[in-house]
């Protein structure tokens, strides 16, 4: 059922002369392009997504989620047949950051979830993966991956020794508080 608002033709109001135009004889607006001319940092970019697509090609892993907060999480599904699957959770590495914990799953994979024990060590294994992939490709480890490694784990630590840890490995004394 049409309406009287539906027979009214759209009027604009044009500012500078101060006539009006219906819609249908304005002249379309000019949109932006999908892709800017020059962004900074592409070069990057571009290459951070290089190394993503080669280490989950080679180690067979899936992105099951790019995460939009910096955590990540890396998950072993065995099905009734045999078959393996490997996932991860993360965000996606648009810089150091972003680039480290990618890798730090990666590295979940690369040394075997839930292989190496106690948890905590395998945490240090999985983060000592990452910043020797980012030296060995040449990819800046800024002192917030440092620190963000340092904390991680401090955590992890203290997580074992919230749950009673007997023995606390040696490389990892220096975590302890």
């Amino acid at each position: 059922m049409l309406t009287l608002w539906d027979l009214i033709e759209p009027v604009v109001k044009v500012f500078r002369s101060g006539q009006s135009i219906p819609a249908a004889r304005r002249a379309p607006r000019r949109r932006p392009t999908t892709t800017p001319r020059h962004v900074p940092g592409r070069g990057v970019r571009e290459r951070y997504e290089a190394v993503a697509r080669e280490l989950l090609a080679t180690h067979g892993i899936r992105v099951r989620k790019w995460r939009r907060s910096s955590s990540g999480v890396a998950v072993v599904l065995t099905y009734r047949d045999g078959s393996v699957r490997k996932y991860i959770e993360c965000p996606r590495p648009r810089g150091p950051m972003s680039m480290a914990i990618f890798l730090h799953e990666v590295g979940h994979h690369v040394i075997g979830v839930g292989t190496v024990s106690p948890r905590c060590l395998e945490e240090l294994r999985a983060w000592q993966f990452a910043i020797a992939e980012m030296e060995r490709r040449g990819l800046n480890i800024t002192q917030a991956v440092r620190r963000r490694m340092d904390r991680s784990l401090r955590y992890a630590v203290g997580k074992a020794a919230r749950r009673g840890i007997q023995s606390l490995p040696p490389e990892l004394r220096a975590y302890a508080a």
